[in-house]
């Protein structure tokens, strides 16, 4: 057990990964697994930011603790779903890391990607890296035809309306400068999957230096989709409200 919980870590910089959850019971140790083993030799944290599951998301996550270390595994639950973005807000406030990297529980992000990520950014010194599906070497895994359709058509209409400066608007599989992630989410106001977008368009117009790396994004195995028409809907609000206000 000593030697799971022992820290490994380069000695310069600190990296906090959140990651919000609502049943993800089925998802997060597995998860957590895997970002341990991707990250050997990174000093990192994660902040499991748990909005009052009722399928026992949080007694996994305090299981994890135990295995893992309670320095390692942060459980920051809330009592009941108030948003993806106060998700993140609310996650950023305990983390201690130089670096923050936000992903989802249900491994539609595999944490394979993280030292991809991490060399990018110590090779441009990037203020924000964030995962694209949208390049050479991305895609995405398990979905129809339609649900391809949308999300890339949801893209290129936030593209041509909004002039991003990144090729996956809609992605959220990334990472800040924390400091960065502060200066951005204090002047964003939307919620759920719009917060999002919303990041990476008020990043691009402050002038940070954003890159991209590829991924393959996988739908998720266990558990079911929240992504559903009010969704959707609340998208298109909010494309309207960037090109209005941006």
């Amino acid at each position: 057990m000593a030697d799971v919980k022992e820290r490994k870590g380069d000695g310069k910089n600190k990296y906090s990964i959140i990651i919000p959850t609502y049943n993800e019971r089925l998802n997060i140790a597995l998860i957590v697994y895997l970002i341990f083993k991707h990250l050997r030799d990174v000093d990192f944290e994660i902040i499991v930011v748990d909005d009052g599951s009722p399928d026992g998301t949080q007694e996994i996550v305090k299981q994890l603790q135990h295995l893992y270390g309670e320095d390692r595994i942060l459980l920051r639950a809330r009592a009941k779903k108030l948003g993806l973005g106060t998700a993140y807000i609310h996650g950023l406030k305990h983390a201690t890391g130089d670096f923050v990297v936000i992903m989802d529980a249900d491994l539609s992000h595999h944490p394979k990607y993280l030292p991809s990520f991490i060399k990018k950014q110590l090779e441009t010194n990037a203020s924000i890296v964030t995962g694209t599906r949208y390049v050479k070497g991305g895609g995405v895994h398990g979905w129809n035809l339609m649900r391809k359709l949308t999300s890339r058509g949801a893209n290129v209409l936030a593209q041509t309306l909004l002039w991003p400066g990144v090729s996956d608007l809609t992605g959220s599989f990334r990472l800040y400068k924390k400091s960065v992630l502060e200066d951005v989410i204090s002047s964003c106001v939307s919620k759920g999957y719009v917060f999002q977008m919303e990041m990476i368009v008020r990043a691009t117009r402050k002038g940070y230096h954003i890159e991209e790396v590829p991924i393959t994004f996988v739908d998720r195995v266990f558990g079911t989709s929240k992504l559903g028409g009010s969704e959707i809907v609340e998208y298109l609000k909010g494309l309207v409200y960037l090109l209005l206000t941006t």
